[in-house]
């Protein structure tokens, strides 16, 4: 039994490339944007059409990125640049600008790649490597000042007040609704499998945002209704998994797809591609750096070498205890510094909570399957005996 919303859903993530087309030939006008850091409520106040842009798990786009791009990049970056090289990804053919956030250096010199090789037009929002100081915070206020008035001199366009304050609420609640539907995942028997919340968070990179709500809203009512269950092929003894790590964006499926076949069952994530952003991101006013202060969220792109005092690490123990997580899979892509480095202190950390813990290390090529897939049914076999025990 399908979920309608979800259909619906999909039917409006395949009308859409051709909806924001026929948008721009009217005038609209479409800022893409690429990492985590870049706040869409100044985009969306400023009546432009925000879309996140970047997708994985195509070793083809990712070797011709690679012509562009060192290799030493990861795999997300390299395919991010062979998709400005195909120039044929919808969303991007039709961003007349791109915002890259410097949260990771990789996309960073993304940004220098696209502008000099492809002429895209470019912004680059900086972010302070320290959000616990005053300095960090007033340095990302000013950024994102002068983010919004370089869109506001590019577009021709005047943020207002009340347009802001409208966004904010907008954002406000599809973070709220998102919150709300990964709480089904606590639930041993869930009308909605975590890889079909996920497919729905990331919908909302390309939707028109209103809408997205609306179908949010829409979708939590149906479950609400529903006798569904998405797990009724697992036994009780499905280990429940957290996975962290490396973004997984549209399109790459591998890993995620790895864990379900083999019967373990997701339950949360704290990716950035993922629900991350709707956990851990708070406007709590409606000024412009009230705005900048809710996006100041920490992850493991930014340096903390404070084991006791990182909220990363106390943001996915809340997690773990919350939705009852007997595993967790760290998930690295290759050249994906920032995470590989921080795999060993987060093993350390679970290993200290008695959970077990798997980093997997992997990139897009289809080479390494049959290997994730060995190491994934040995640790799904690892945390049921575990269980086993402890009952």
């Amino acid at each position: 039994m399908s979920i309608k919303t979800i259909e619906q859903i999909r039917k409006r993530l395949a009308e859409r490339p051709a909806e924001i087309a026929e948008a721009r030939r009217g005038g609209a006008k479409v800022v893409g944007w690429f990492n985590y850091n870049v706040p869409e409520e100044v985009i969306d106040a400023l009546g432009l059409i925000p879309v996140r842009l970047g997708t994985g798990g195509s070793d083809r786009l990712v070797e011709l990125g690679s012509r562009y791009i060192s290799t030493g990049n990861c795999v997300y970056v390299r395919q991010a640049a062979g998709l400005f090289a195909e120039a044929e990804d919808p969303y991007i053919v039709n961003s007349d600008l791109v915002v890259f956030d410097v949260t990771c250096k990789q996309v960073y010199r993304l940004a220098e790649i696209v502008s000099h090789y492809f002429n895209v037009n470019t912004l680059v929002l900086g972010v302070p490597y320290n959000f616990t100081v005053p300095a960090g915070v007033t340095y990302f206020r000013k950024e994102t000042a002068a983010l919004t008035r370089r869109l506001e001199e590019h577009f021709g366009v005047t943020l207002t007040a009340d347009n802001l304050r409208a966004s904010v609420r907008l954002y406000e609640e599809i973070r709220a609704a998102i919150r709300k539907l990964y709480e089904y995942q606590k639930q041993r028997k869930s009308p909605i499998s975590w890889s079909e919340s996920n497919e729905v968070v990331q919908a909302g990179n390309f939707l028109d945002r209103r809408e997205y709500l609306s179908l949010l809203e829409q979708l939590l009512q149906e479950l609400k209704n529903s006798s569904r269950d998405a797990y009724r092929h697992l036994g009780e003894d499905a280990p429940r998994l957290l996975l962290t790590g490396s973004i997984i964006p549209p399109g790459d499926s591998k890993l995620p797809g790895v864990i379900e076949e083999l019967g373990g069952r997701i339950v949360v994530d704290d990716l950035w591609s993922g629900f991350a952003p709707a956990r851990l991101i708070h406007v709590r006013g409606d000024t412009l750096d009230d705005v900048a202060d809710g996006y100041l969220v920490p992850h493991a792109s930014l340096p903390n070498l404070d084991f006791e005092g990182d909220t990363r690490l106390s943001n996915l123990k809340a997690l773990s205890a919350e939705f009852d997580v007997s595993g967790v899979l760290f998930h690295s892509l290759r050249y994906c510094d920032a995470f590989t480095f921080k795999a060993p202190e987060t093993k350390r950390f679970f290993l200290g909570l008695g959970i077990s813990f798997l980093e997997i290390h992997t990139e897009y090529a289809g080479s390494d399957y049959e290997a994730i897939r060995t190491r994934v049914e040995a640790f799904l076999e690892l945390v049921k005996g575990r269980s086993a025990a402890l009952v």
